[in-house]
């Protein structure tokens, strides 16, 4: 009974984390003061092909998993979740929230996405149920050219900041406030939101996430 209450403690941190990671990457969609490094590439991209910025993420999230092949990742069932719950949930939460101009109110929407964005960070990975596509970009690239995670992490988003940019993507404040700050807001809600591993372990999911990895869906 205790593994059954754990697994399900498990599944509603997953499903709500990445559901509060798109709602908190609308409100720094919102904010206009700067998106996270992968929103950058994808807002860039949803303005050049005319999709939604959560369409776009969908796409990139399912792209960026086929890199996973070549450096033999394994996927688990948080992995393919992130890849189309991220962009619903961003999606549905633009949909129902009005743009803003006043500075007195981006301000704080771009804070709020920043918190939201470290609570849904230690939710769903805490959760155990495997990385998301981005992150296992990064660890699976780590390990396959013995760089460390840092400089993986480092080199994948100054790219993909320098491409959506380029595109249109909103890079600003907000971007640099996210990048210095959403480190020690993971680590925090990791701890807040951690679920001790069962002593039997699964084989439906990929469990074992390095936290250094974090910090993208």
């Amino acid at each position: 009974m205790a593994t059954r209450d754990r697994f399900g403690r498990r599944l509603i941190q997953l499903y709500a984390g990445l559901t509060l990671y798109g709602t908190s990457s609308a409100l720094l969609v919102r904010s206009g003061l700067g998106l996270e490094p992968w929103g950058v590439l994808h807002q860039g991209l949803a303005r050049l092909t005319g999709l939604t910025i959560g369409v776009v993420s969908i796409i990139v999230g399912a792209a960026v998993l086929l890199l996973w092949i070549p450096l033999r990742q394994r996927p688990g069932l948080g992995t393919v979740s992130n890849v189309f719950l991220v962009g619903i949930a961003m999606d549905g939460t633009l949909a129902l929230s009005p743009e803003v101009h006043s500075l007195a109110i981006r301000l704080p929407l771009l804070l709020a996405g920043i918190v939201l964005n470290g609570v849904a960070t230690g939710l769903y990975i805490s959760a155990r149920f495997g990385p998301g596509p981005r992150d296992g970009l990064m660890t699976g690239l780590h390990r396959r050219t013995g760089r460390s995670i840092r400089s993986m992490r480092t080199a994948i988003e100054v790219a993909v900041v320098a491409t959506g940019f380029v595109l249109g993507g909103t890079a600003g404040i907000g971007t640099l406030l996210y990048a210095v700050s959403i480190g020690p807001l993971a680590q925090l809600f990791l701890r807040v939101f951690d679920v001790p591993p069962a002593s039997g372990g699964s084989t439906v999911v990929a469990d074992g996430q390095p936290r250094r990895a974090i910090l993208r869906p």
